[in-house]
């Protein structure tokens, strides 16, 4: 199960962009990308709280404004996502767990509504078998009820899953799921290491979740598919490749692999 926002794709160039207009169209100052990228997390609707505010903390912002100003943001952010990017090594990773037989899912507290055009756009919506937005169910991470939603609809027990993220949010719900949570060290976590809110492990390149190797037995998994699916350029330096898992958590990784899922 992975996060989307800061563990997939780098959106906060778009939503800094849509939070920018929405404060332009209600005669404020924009807010820059900087101060945006402290304040993404938590949805929508605190996004554009917290853009009120001009602050994390957003108490004081009632709901009168805050319906107002959602409208302009939803508005500004259901166009293309041009700005957004792939992290360096998520296509790959997810292609190789694909081919492995692993089942992939999708947990993010972005609107359902906003989830499928990013993820087609990314070119990683193939991948992912259960896609669970921040309004599909009535709860939003840290609550852990979308990955207890996901493992009963996966049919498996929490020691047989795994939860990818990049924020306190992710590893809240994870740890309240029972399930182990891998951090990412570029995300999004409100200007906080990731390592302060104790994930089982902390990754600088996605590719480090997997066996040392895995790509060098099949280069194939390196190319992009040749038709119409050119992957997005990465940006930044990779890290040397990892295995962070141990023998226990690599046999959950098998056990994934071999497993035939069920609706």
């Amino acid at each position: 199960m992975f996060d989307l926002d800061g563990t997939l794709v780098d959106s906060v160039p778009d939503l800094a962009a849509a939070i920018d207009q929405m404060l332009h169209g209600l005669g404020r100052p924009a807010a820059g990308i900087e101060r945006v990228r402290d304040w993404v997390g938590n949805g929508a609707r605190v996004l554009v709280r917290r853009a009120l505010a001009g602050d994390i903390e957003h108490a004081a912002v009632g709901e009168t404004e805050t319906e107002q100003a959602l409208e302009l943001f939803n508005q500004a952010y259901a166009g293309s996502h041009q700005l957004s990017s792939v992290y360096p090594g998520v296509s790959a990773t997810l292609k190789w767990l694909k081919k492995q037989g692993v089942e992939l899912a999708l947990i993010t507290n972005k609107p359902e509504r906003f989830v499928a055009p990013l993820l087609d756009e990314m070119k990683l919506g193939h991948y992912f078998r259960w896609i669970i937005g921040g309004d599909t169910l009535p709860q939003q991470k840290p609550d852990p009820a979308a990955l207890l939603h996901v493992m009963r609809l996966a049919g498996v027990g929490a020691h047989e899953a795994l939860f990818v993220g990049d924020s306190r949010n992710d590893v809240l719900a994870a740890r309240s799921a029972g399930v182990p949570c891998v951090a990412l060290s570029y995300g999004y976590n409100h200007g906080r290491p990731i390592a302060e809110e104790g994930p089982a492990a902390v990754l600088d390149d996605l590719r480090q979740l997997l066996p040392d190797g895995c790509f060098e037995a099949d280069a194939r998994l390196m190319s992009a598919n040749p038709s119409a699916h050119p992957q997005p350029r990465d940006r930044t330096v990779v890290a040397p490749r990892k295995h962070w898992l141990g023998r226990a958590n690599m046999k959950i990784l098998k056990a994934l692999a071999r497993w035939r899922w069920r609706a």
